[in-house]
């Protein structure tokens, strides 16, 4: 088993790596594979809306957002974690997510996101971090992915990672997260090997709020 964390961060050793690594730590603990995907610093581009990908099979626009792709078929599970920036995610991060999830679900009908668990992680100076939560856990649910939580909401402060370091109770949730994580995939790889089915699916059906 395989858990990807993105750092949607411009700093590739800052707050929210380290929160990311104190969440992988208890992963390997648990004897689950993890890999940290820093996003870098180029600009990442938003959604063109050109709907090309439902021919492609992946975005348009090849950077990081199919490379990180790529790694997404083969993972069972996925941390996004973000810093606040004018009380939302990280600009670079969102458009990432804009295009690595419409993308996969129009070009390749959500084979690299349907039911994995998910969950997001949120660094902070001070305020503007439950709205960057919030804002990431709706990519998760768009996408039929289960949301792990912890014992509080996934958040860590401080301006560098040494006070990351001084936020006690933020590492211990994210320890808590990574044992959560840890267990929902055990249950689902138990689920696998007793035959235990995945849920039937619906062909989606899209009215757009219009009624004839």
């Amino acid at each position: 088993m395989k858990v990807l964390l993105v750092n949607g961060s411009p700093h590739q050793k800052g707050c929210t790596n380290r929160a990311l690594e104190e969440v992988a730590q208890v992963l390997a603990q648990e004897g689950i594979e993890t890999e940290i995907f820093w996003m870098g610093v180029k600009p990442v581009g938003g959604c063109m809306g050109c709907f090309q990908c439902e021919k492609k099979k992946e975005c348009v626009i090849n950077d990081a957002v199919n490379e990180f792709r790529q790694k997404a078929y083969k993972a069972d599970g996925f941390v996004f974690g973000s810093p606040v920036h004018y009380a939302g995610v990280s600009g670079n991060l969102v458009g990432f997510m804009n295009r690595l999830f419409f993308s996969e679900f129009i070009g390749n009908q959500n084979k690299a996101f349907y039911l994995k668990p998910a969950a997001a992680v949120v660094s902070g100076r001070r305020a503007g971090t439950t709205t960057v939560f919030s804002q990431l856990n709706k990519y998760f649910t768009v996408q039929e992915m289960p949301v792990i939580s912890t014992r509080y909401w996934n958040m860590v402060h401080g301006m560098d990672a040494r006070e990351v370091e001084e936020d006690g109770e933020g590492l211990c949730n994210m320890r808590v997260l990574g044992h959560n994580m840890a267990y929902f995939l055990k249950c689902r790889e138990a689920a696998n090997k007793a035959g235990i089915p995945l849920p039937a699916r619906e062909e989606p059906v899209f009215t757009n709020f219009v009624r004839e």
